[in-house]
Parts: C-alpha cells; sequence; structure tokens
C-alpha cells in the first residue's frame, strides 16, 4: 500500500501539473473574452463533481456487456475488457479520471501567474524581433510559470503519502481483486479499523503516513533550495 500510495500519487501530481499548465497556456493564448470565460468555466467543472458521482458514471462506462468504452472496444476489433477485475489497467484510469476531475481547477493558479506577472510589452517586443508563438510561450511563458509550478510541486510532495480515500473507496469499494494496484494507506487505514477495529495499528500507520510526508517536503524543499534559491519555499 506504501508503493501504491507513492506511485498513484506520482502520477497524479506529474500529469495533473503538466495539464494545468498546458491548459493555462491554452487559455492566455486565446483571445475572445466571452470564448475564453466560456472555456475556462467548462474546464474547471469537473471539479464540483462528486466522486460518487464519477464513480457511477464509471460503471456505466466500464461495465464488461454493456459498457460504452467495451461497445466501442468491440466495434473497433478488439476483445473486451473486464476493468473490476484487471488491476493492472487501474493506475492509468485513475490517473485520467484525475486530470480530468483536477487539471482545470489547479490551471487557476498558473492562469493567475501569467495574468498578473507577465509584462505585454516584453511579449509583443518579441513579436517584433520575429519569434513565433511558439517561441514565444517557450522562452517567456513557461519561466514566468516555474517559480509557480514548483512551489505547487512542493505542496504536492507534501501530500504524496495522503491517498485520495475518496477518489479511491468511490470507484475501487471493496474490489479485493483491485487491491493490488488501487490500495491506498488511507483505505487501509479504514479497511482495518472497519474488520479488525484495531485503533493502535491504525493510529500508528497514520502518524508514520504524517511523519513521512513532513520529512518528504523538508528534502523537496532542501533540493529546490539547491537548485534554485527564489523558487524554494522557505
Amino acid at each position: 500500500v506504501t508503493f501504491n500510495t507513492i506511485f498513484l500519487n506520482a502520477l497524479f501530481i506529474l500529469a495533473s501539473m503538466f495539464f494545468s499548465i498546458l491548459i493555462a497556456i491554452a487559455l492566455s493564448e486565446i483571445s475572445g473574452k466571452y470564448f475564453k470565460k466560456t472555456t475556462q468555466s467548462i474546464v474547471i467543472l469537473p471539479h464540483f463533481i462528486s466522486w460518487t458521482v464519477i464513480a457511477m458514471l464509471c460503471e456505466a462506462l466500464l461495465k464488461t456487456n454493456n459498457g460504452f468504452v467495451n461497445n466501442i472496444l468491440v466495434a473497433l476489433g478488439f476483445e473486451r475488457i473486464n476493468f473490476y477485475q484487471n488491476a493492472d489497467v487501474w493506475p492509468a484510469l485513475l490517473t485520467i479520471l484525475r486530470i480530468w476531475q483536477g487539471a482545470g481547477w489547479a490551471s487557476i493558479m498558473y492562469t493567475a501567474a501569467l495574468a498578473t506577472g507577465f509584462d505585454q510589452e516584453m511579449y509583443e517586443a518579441a513579436r517584433v524581433d520575429g519569434a513565433t508563438r511558439g517561441q514565444c510561450i517557450r522562452y517567456l511563458t513557461l519561466p514566468l510559470l516555474k517559480t509557480t509550478a514548483v512551489m505547487l510541486f512542493i505542496m504536492n510532495i507534501g501530500k504524496i503519502f495522503n491517498g485520495d480515500f475518496g477518489m479511491i473507496y468511490n470507484l475501487v469499494g471493496t474490489n479485493s481483486m483491485l487491491y493490488r494496484t488501487t490500495d491506498v494507506i488511507d483505505t487501509y487505514v479504514y479497511r482495518m479499523l472497519v474488520e479488525s477495529t484495531n485503533v493502535g495499528q491504525s493510529s500508528a500507520v497514520s502518524l508514520w503516513q504524517s511523519i513521512m510526508g513532513f520529512i518528504t517536503v523538508m528534502f523537496a524543499n532542501w533540493v529546490t533550495k539547491k537548485a534554485d534559491p527564489d523558487s524554494a519555499m522557505f
């Protein structure tokens, strides 16, 4: 469960950060005011959908017999996949769901950094000098987002030992066939309390989880301070 917690959170952090920055850059490149606001509202909307509702949608989409995904696979000539008995596909599924649910909301921070810290005159000067849109993004926009990205990365690293209980439990539940790749520390502690009522062991695991999270934050900040002191949190 420790490996699953770290591995899944690493996937979530890296994938969400990448797509959040991508969304923020895409929104910054949109010129139409109303179209930009509408697009931003659409990408943020999934954040307000509970994991219980998402789990129900996933069950309808991923059912073996009449699921939407399996119907498409059959139409394309592939075999059906029993998603709820195949643990190997769930890290990718969970990552996709996390991106869909959270990347738009996380992009707000990057969008705000672009809106408050970007000098439009520098952008226009680069265009006059012949820079393409891609070069402007690479040499102006991305460096501007670096400090915000590093700060959010360190904050997320601090939660790398905390599994998303609401997400995992709603999507996986008590399906023991998926525990091999989806069981995280939080769901493990909950299951220990429910099944064995071992409060002492559950408390010990939770304490160890908190201590490791603190050590991880300190280590990530130390590495960042060595590499780029301006990007460190303290």
